[in-house]
């Protein structure tokens, strides 16, 4: 069977023919480069492209006939200008509904250190990127904000990511907005129910009583408190203002996903002298300083513990804000629910943090 037969059945786009004669060739001439040349180029008509750039990339470590390395090139070019065509295709039919064009975000989950190899090649292949890139951009820990844009077109990259076992998720930024977010000031009772008084978005007082069994996970997070200093020296006419990070504000959500909302508790904003006392030393009355306040809400997430133990808690927001912080414009559109922090983006970062949790295990 000769090469001349092949190449004039492909010529003719006679597929079935050059299949019949190419594994005839192949049984007889196994190692032929051309053979394999052809192969890849029948995996490639019969839109294999995963076995066709696996045999074009054999062939050019392999190969040095110029006329193979070539067509090996070529071959491997249509599959990127094909395989963009068509996934700017299914792209554009994610989007077509209008419900699709919300704004949204994808949110890419930790990798496990043993799949981690694998998934950076097919994450490179789902987002046109050389490997190495891909292996950069994939998080060790926590969750990391990939994307933004049109929730459609976010939903087909999610299915993409998940069909190759890379975990991740998304979400329209208005889902985020849209939970009710109330501020504890400190807890009226916790048996057999418990009672918490708070405020709601509008700053309005009141109580709310839930069921332990309702929390389905807890959130914690420390956000910076800044002080702006100024940089330099008596030599330098030049200074350079900075932030440095004196503390931390402690802030800790309880997601009640059959009420629809978030019980967010702030250690600067909790009446630890109101309400049931958690065993912290000293009396409840004292004035709280920094340190005395730090012991009185350690006490309060213990309580918390003990009473949704098995629940998950999130608590890799600092992780998570480093990715969040840069994109200062989608922050700008969260709003924080938080009185008396002034770091606004940290405040919607942690919001965002906590009310992806919350979309993400309650839909």
């Amino acid at each position: 069977m000769s090469l001349d037969q092949i190449a004039a059945a492909f010529d003719r786009q006679d597929y079935n023919l050059a299949a019949r004669l190419l594994k005839e060739f192949l049984q007889a001439s196994p190692q032929n480069p051309w053979g394999h040349l052809y192969k890849a180029r029948l995996y490639e008509v019969s839109e294999n492209f995963e076995g066709a750039t696996t045999l074009y990339q054999q062939l050019l470590k392999s190969v040095t006939h110029p006329k193979i390395v070539s067509h090996a090139r070529q071959g491997l070019q249509r599959i990127a200008t094909k395989t963009q065509a068509l996934r700017q295709q299914a792209i554009e039919q994610a989007k077509s509904a209008p419900e699709n064009i919300e704004p949204g975000l994808l949110i890419l989950e930790a990798i496990p250190p043993e799949t981690r190899t694998q998934a950076a090649k097919d994450f490179a292949r789902i987002f046109n990127l050389d490997v190495y890139t891909a292996r950069l951009q994939l998080p060790n820990r926590g969750w990391k904000v990939y994307r933004l844009g049109a929730i459609g077109e976010l939903n087909f990259y999610q299915q993409q990511l998940r069909a190759a076992n890379i975990p991740a998720f998304c979400t329209t930024e208005s889902a985020l907005k849209e939970i009710p977010v109330f501020e504890v000031l400190y807890f009226l009772d916790y048996a057999p129910q418990a009672v918490v008084v708070c405020h709601n978005e509008t700053g309005q007082l009141g109580s709310l009583t839930f069921n332990w069994s309702e929390v389905l996970h807890r959130v914690e997070g420390q956000l910076p408190i800044f002080e702006r200093v100024l940089n330099g020296s008596l030599r330098k006419i030049e200074r350079q203002r900075k932030e440095e990070t004196l503390d931390y504000v402690q802030v800790c959500d309880l997601h009640l996903p059959k009420r629809r909302c978030i019980l967010r508790s702030c250690d600067w904003r909790y009446h630890f002298d109101q309400g049931i006392g958690f065993g912290a030393m000293g009396d409840a009355t004292i004035e709280l300083d920094q340190s005395i306040n730090r012991l009185h809400w350690n006490s309060l997430l213990n309580f918390l513990n003990e009473q949704i133990s098995e629940q998950p808690t999130w608590s890799d927001f600092a992780v998570f804000a480093e990715t969040a912080i840069e994109f200062p414009l989608l922050l700008d559109r969260i709003p924080a629910h938080l009185e008396a922090y002034d770091s606004s983006l940290w405040g919607s970062a942690f919001h965002l943090y906590s009310s992806l949790a919350f979309n993400r295990d309650s839909a």
